[in-house]
């Protein structure tokens, strides 16, 4: 066997420090030089040594301060709150105010996680679009009753083998869009009062969705590499009645985890056990930085519990607003929900994005797009270190295109949406991603934009607004 590459050695050294207590949370690593001296290493080798150590969740940087050693994640939450039916009040104005910023031409939308026209396949779509209405005659003006198109849940099927789930055209149900999804399982599995263990921080949508259907969320803490915390729920379903969990295990928003094959196995089987439905959503799930997509939970699910959700808003279209849901044994269920909610999904968008698939070249595209992702992220991720306040710190996303920043505690996420909006700038406030006054100081922001002079003005912008809240 090969000997592994000397930055590995001496990252596996520093790590054995921090698990042996040597170094402990928010403590001061051995600077780059220090390692340089010690280990009689280039710089390049040193950098990629703490790499691997924050890829591993184990450190963090601080602008102009060096890597410190990173605080169990969200160990403060390890006793979830008694769950309570989120209340939006003047955070869901806040919410559509994110979407507003999309539509809007003065603002720099960093608050929504949608991705830039300009880096879809705008002008591919468009004429597939065009030919299946030329085409597609009185059908192209028609409902299309739900299951929904079968060209494209053919389609879909194939998609979702990748993921390791063999799932039949018949299985799935179209949708507009991910949220959609949402609403229908949520209506298929729980009633009004019933309690949803959700992760923390997890996407406002889905605390709007649960506030809509008078849901009660049960916040289960998350890590910020691999999402949610199993050991704590497990302890949680040994005293608390659950209805129902919802995860984003691929690229999770806002924080980028990616839940391991091995966790979602036992996930799957833990809440099998206790008879619980698993709502997946994987609308991010095409879209890792690694060379292929990961298992779905929905791949490991032998009983019909898990209801998988998924759109294509995040890789082709937001616009056209087609999603899909695999309900399992929820099947009549959710169709029935969909028949009384929006009645069918919109039959030229589902076509078009059917031919799009059709024509081959998807995963090409996924490949190119999951590029541009990254380095948009790594991008974003630097500028912000370099300008935000000294202590800020960000996550390392496993995929998409979402960057979860913490502020020093001094800072008010909320104060500083406003000033930012004020600025032309839309931020997503971390009040939104959870139903607790939990992440004041944090913030949410897109790299689904490219990069340009006007994004670097931008987060220097932001910077200098947080930096005046820090003194």
């Amino acid at each position: 066997m090969l000997p592994q590459p000397l930055y590995k050695d001496i990252a596996d050294t520093v790590a054995k420090m921090i698990h042996d207590g040597v170094l402990r949370p928010g403590e001061r690593t051995p600077s780059l030089r220090a390692i340089c001296d010690q280990h009689s290493v280039s710089m390049s080798t040193a950098v990629q040594a703490f790499v691997e150590l924050e890829s591993a969740g184990l450190v963090e940087p601080r602008h102009k301060s060096g890597f410190f050693v990173k605080a169990p994640p969200q160990a403060l939450f390890d006793l979830p709150s008694p769950p309570r039916v989120p209340m939006s009040g003047s955070l869901g104005n806040r919410h559509a105010s994110l979407f507003d910023a999309v539509a809007s031409s003065n603002l720099l939308a960093l608050g929504g996680a949608v991705p830039s026209p300009d880096i879809l396949p705008t002008i591919k779509l468009n004429r597939i679009l065009a030919e299946k209405a030329r085409h597609a005659g009185a059908r192209g003006v028609m409902y299309d009753l739900p299951p929904g198109s079968e060209l494209l849940r053919r389609q879909i099927s194939k998609r979702m083998l990748k993921g390791g789930a063999a799932v039949a055209p018949a299985d799935i149900i179209t949708t507009c869009g991910a949220t959609e999804g949402l609403m229908l399982c949520f209506r298929a599995v729980t009633k009004p009062g019933d309690v949803v263990a959700v992760e923390t921080p997890t996407y406002f949508g889905i605390l709007h969705v649960l506030e809509t259907l008078s849901l009660r969320a049960l916040e289960i803490p998350t890590d910020a590499q691999h999402g949610l915390r199993l050991d704590v729920f497990e302890r949680v379903l040994k005293t608390q009645p659950v209805h129902a969990c919802i995860a984003l295990p691929a690229c999770s928003n806002p924080l980028g985890a990616a839940m391991p094959d091995d966790t979602k196995h036992r996930l799957v089987a833990l809440l099998k056990q206790h008879d619980i439905p698993l709502i997946e959503d994987d609308v991010f799930g095409e879209l890792p930085f690694g060379p292929k997509r990961a298992r779905t939970c929905k791949s490991y699910d032998d009983s019909g519990l898990v209801l998988y959700c998924s759109s294509f808003s995040k890789t082709l279209a937001p616009g056209y607003r087609v999603g899909w849901v695999v309900p399992g044994r929820y099947y009549h269920a959710v169709r029935m929900a969909k028949l009384t909610h929006t009645l069918a999904t919109a039959t030229l968008p589902e076509l078009a994005i059917a031919g799009f698939l059709g024509e081959g070249g998807y995963d090409r595209w996924l490949r190119s797009v999951r590029t541009v992702y990254k380095e948009n992220v790594t991008r974003m991720r630097r500028a912000i270190l370099e300008e935000f306040p000294a202590g800020t710190t960000v996550t390392s996303p496993q995929g998409g295109f979402l960057l979860w920043v913490t502020l020093p505690p001094q800072v008010d996420a909320i104060e500083l949406y406003d000033r930012a909006l004020a600025k032309g700038i839309s931020i997503a406030p971390g009040h939104l991603f959870s139903p607790e006054p939990r992440y004041t100081h944090c913030i949410r922001i897109s790299c689904g934009l490219p990069w340009s002079p006007r994004l670097a003005a931008a987060i220097h912008t932001l910077g200098t607004l947080a930096k005046r809240q820090a003194q």
